[in-house]
């Protein structure tokens, strides 16, 4: 009975799999090269512990295997391990040693079109201009891996961390990246999922151009000069994210429509939130502290719901320029303000007034700072108490009619990288 269930299990294996087998890959010059030319299709080659020359092209779907223990080391010129086939898995390697070209996207790992459901596991990708190259490949998954770039040039001179371009499905998850641009950097896509990554010693960690229908959730942010960049980009949900003391902004929004911004913890040194021309967007259930500004929110930007979110100790919490009011609340629910201070008589968890975050000076203030030098004067003081005390000469803003009286905490577990 045994004999015959292996017997049809074998019989229903493609017949491109039916010789697969295992092959051992010593460390030697010609070695690996050699064994892709004369691997078939499903063979696991196990690199040996040590140092394999590159650079290599996988022409096979096949998985290099390096055990924790193997490295592949490019010349230094063009991408170290190219892929060009489906089914293709590349994991416990070290991969060291592309070139220096920006114009040809040298990488550790280059994903071409027809890579499709390739797989990146595992890996230590260190030293490459560019980490992974996704380029046109379907349903990639990129999962687990440390991947730091060059230290030896500017910022703006180095690759990403990862580079998806036109690659739907594409999944980024639980990798380390540090020490590029952009850890990952997705243009013209849809359908990608980046989750439970870390960013480290970045000008961006995420940043979205022209992608569509997708899901930046569960990832930290430190450091960096801004954590989660998202432009001319509509239907992203960005969730249970951490950005922790980016230098300029926590979250931008820049042209980008009908999103979902929950459950976000944001405590920086200079902007947690900076939304520009962006429209139609819902912020709910976030927590925006220590910020020189909590969110600069520019005129041009409509039909946003802004509810159920914490402000907490930053120094401006809202910075808009506008003469229309804007309500901060949906259905009887705003947000907190740790500078409101407001009394609950009825113990609804709502505040008896309204918050106003700007005044009329505010706007001064920042269409002409040299007014600065007057903030202390009586005339600046006369001017605040009366709009205090008449709020009808308030020139229009931001405010929220339904203040909570209690701020909201994201439920976000500690970043650990992936299995």
């Amino acid at each position: 009975m045994r004999f015959g269930l292996f017997l049809l299990a074998c019989l229903l294996l493609p017949a491109s799999f039916a010789g697969a087998v295992g092959r051992l890959v010593p460390a030697e010059d010609g070695a690996l090269g050699k064994a892709l030319k004369t691997a078939k299709a499903g063979d696991v080659l196990r690199l040996q512990p040590g140092i394999h020359p590159g650079p290599v092209v996988v022409d096979l779907p096949l998985t290099l295997d390096g055990g924790g223990a193997a490295t592949i080391k490019g010349d230094g010129t063009g991408s170290v391990v190219s892929v060009n086939v489906p089914g293709v898995t590349l994991r416990g390697l070290t991969i060291i040693g592309s070139g220096s070209s920006g114009a040809n996207r040298d990488a550790g790992v280059a994903l071409g079109k027809k890579a499709t459901g390739a797989v990146v596991r595992n890996n230590r990708i260190l030293g490459n201009l560019v980490g992974v190259d996704v380029r046109g490949s379907k349903n990639a998954l990129i999962k687990g891996n440390v991947i730091t770039g060059r230290r030896d040039k500017r910022m703006n001179d180095r690759g990403n961390g990862v580079y998806v371009w036109n690659a739907p499905g594409a999944r980024v998850i639980g990798n380390d990246i540090s020490w590029g641009r952009d850890g990952i950097f997705v243009n013209t896509s849809r359908r990608n999922i980046f989750s439970g990554n870390r960013f480290r010693n970045l000008r961006f960690a995420i940043h979205y151009m022209y992608t569509h229908d997708s899901v930046v959730s569960g990832n930290l942010s430190e450091g960096n000069h801004l954590g989660y960049a998202i432009m001319y980009s509509k239907n992203v949900r960005i969730e249970g994210n951490i950005s922790a003391r980016d230098r300029n902004q926590g979250i931008m929004l820049n042209y980008t429509n009908k999103s979902l911004i929950t459950g976000n913890w944001i405590v920086g040194d200079g902007k947690c939130v900076f939304i520009y021309n962006a429209h139609r967007n819902t912020f709910v259930g976030n927590r925006f502290e220590g910020c020189g500004i909590g969110i600069h929110f520019t005129a041009g930007s409509e039909r946003n719901q802004i509810s159920g979110n914490a402000f907490i100790g930053n120094r401006t919490q809202v910075k808009y320029v506008g003469t229309t009011w804007v309500d901060w609340s949906v259905a009887g629910r705003g947000n907190y303000w740790s500078d409101h201070p407001a009394f609950d008589l009825d113990g609804n968890g709502i505040a008896d007034t309204a918050y106003r975050p700007n005044d009329i000076m505010d706007q001064i203030l920042w269409t002409q700072p040299a007014a600065r030098a007057l903030l202390g004067s009586p005339a600046v003081q006369l001017i605040r108490w009366s709009q205090m005390a008449f709020p009808a000469l308030l020139p229009g803003g931001v405010f929220d009619s339904a203040p909570l009286m209690r701020p909201v905490t994201p439920e976000i577990p500690p970043w650990e990288r992936s299995p």
